[in-house]
């Protein structure tokens, strides 16, 4: 079957690299992704594999020079490849090879082979297929594994025995379940009963490739889809037990509660309709992460889950340390919203005071469009006439919020006065006094006692600082 790469914006560039390989009496094959992606008419990758019967690092350096000899070829000799960048693309060259696996290590041991080998090594017979870019046959499909026939049918299935493509490298398990979620295929049964058998071999792989597929689960289109697999196939008990422990209804008493892992598995879903934000979908994902360990029967009231959200938003650093996801301000961003997910809910009353409101402001920051993003996705019930009511709350709060920011503007403030006019105010060295009126300069202002204003703010600070024994200069 021929491929029309005549069509294709690269054919100059592949009909370049057919000719070099030519005069080096080698054989060259485009793989993997790119054909995949060619074929189901999706946008191309930028990285084009490329696979040689022979040297694959000599085969790139050739290509480059005939490209432009200023080129610079990136040689990796312990895995046989060779990578350079042109017009945008990321080009990678290996020679063509057979692989073999010790019991502990997903790193391979690797020999010389043929096309034909190096398509069984292959993941899924999605990505096993190759188009020739040799002179006598040029643009043909080569489909031994009839991933085409899948790409079809809509199916995730291995070249070779399930069992031992998952064994040999367990990162696959995550690889089969971002594709069903990213392309919205089925996992073929054998090999989904297969993932469930090896679970524990994803033990072996480290945390930081776990969370790339893990990741791009996380922004397909429907994450909730990749998440169930995670969940169906013991992945995610491996990866992160604190989601896993949210399953089940429990009854007491004739009272339950909801399941809050499929609930958190809904909010995922509705606001990933809104949001590309990685760390936001994060958010909604751990947004009830806390309801576990604070779960409680309490006579006369029913279930609880008092103070979920603080603890949940101490348990998101743990989570991302283990997971070795970013600590710094990605990882606070999450931390705050979490924090943060049921204060809005709170204010859904025609008393609630502007103080709560300055106080919601402040600590949100320019994060709060975010939150109120995540508290509308939260909401996951069925019942039409209670969604429409509580999306018409939400938008009285956000009104009631826009008023009283316009009139106080408080969001992400600084006090009036500054530490340095304070210690001038009274002649004072740095200590812990200043800490304190600070303080109580922020706790006024949110409060409503005084306006956020420089005159309001300095006199309100020669009355509190007299309170503490100290004397103004002037």
């Amino acid at each position: 079957m021929k491929i029309n790469l005549i069509q294709n914006i690269n054919f100059k560039l592949f009909k370049q690299i057919s000719e070099v390989a030519h005069q080096n009496n080698q054989s060259v094959y485009i793989v993997g992704g790119y054909v995949r992606d060619l074929w189901m008419g999706r946008k191309a990758p930028t990285d084009i594999d490329f696979v040689t019967e022979g040297n694959g690092m000599d085969l790139a350096r050739a290509v480059a020079n005939e490209i432009n000899p200023k080129l610079k070829v990136s040689v990796f000799k312990t895995y046989g490849t060779a990578m350079f960048r042109h017009n945008g693309l990321d080009l990678e060259f290996v020679g063509a090879r057979k692989e073999s696996y010790a019991e502990h290590s997903r790193k391979p041991n690797v020999e010389t082979g043929t096309l034909e080998d190096d398509q069984k090594r292959r993941d899924f017979t999605i990505n096993a297929l190759a188009v020739s870019l040799n002179k006598e046959n040029f643009g043909e499909l080569i489909d031994p594994f009839e991933g085409i026939a899948d790409i079809s049918d809509k199916i995730i299935r291995t070249p070779l025995e399930p069992s031992q493509t998952y064994s040999d490298d367990p990162l696959r398990m995550m690889r089969a379940i971002r594709f069903a979620s990213t392309l919205n295929f089925e996992i073929e049964n054998e090999s989904l009963q297969a993932i469930k058998l090896e679970a524990g071999r994803i033990k072996i792989v480290s945390m930081e490739r776990i969370m790339v597929e893990f990741n791009k689960i996380m922004l397909s289109e429907k994450p909730s889809v990749g998440l169930k697999l995670l969940a169906d196939t013991g992945l995610l008990d491996y990866i992160m037990p604190e989601l896993t422990a949210l399953k089940g209804i429990e009854e007491v008493e004739g009272q339950t509660h909801k399941d809050n892992f499929w609930h958190t598995l809904e909010v995922v879903d509705n606001i990933s309709r809104y949001t590309d934000n990685l760390w936001l979908r994060w958010a909604a994902l751990l947004h009830d992460v806390g309801k576990a360990p604070t779960k409680k029967f309490v006579e006369k009231i029913g279930w609880t889950f008092h103070g979920h959200e603080f603890l949940g938003s101490k348990m998101v650093k743990s989570i991302f340390q283990r997971l070795k996801l970013p600590m710094g301000p990605d990882m606070k961003y999450v931390q705050k919203l979490v924090k943060l997910s049921s204060r809005p809910i709170a204010l859904i009353d025609d008393g609630t005071s502007d103080s709560a409101l300055r106080r919601l402001l402040f600590d949100s920051g320019e994060d709060l469009e975010d939150l109120f993003t995540l508290c509308k996705a939260d909401i996951t019930t069925k019942n039409s006439h209670k969604q429409e009511k509580f999306k018409k709350n939400f938008e009285y709060v956000a009104v009631k919020i826009k008023e009283v920011e316009e009139k106080d503007q408080v969001r992400n403030f600084q006090p009036p006065i500054t530490g340095e006019e304070i210690m001038a105010l009274f002649n004072l060295k740095p200590g812990r006094e200043i800490g304190i009126l600070k303080e109580k300069v922020k706790e006024a202002i949110l409060e409503g006692e005084i306006t956020n204003d420089k005159t309001e703010a300095r006199n309100f600070v020669i009355t509190q600082g007299k309170e503490l024994g100290l004397v103004p200069t002037a």
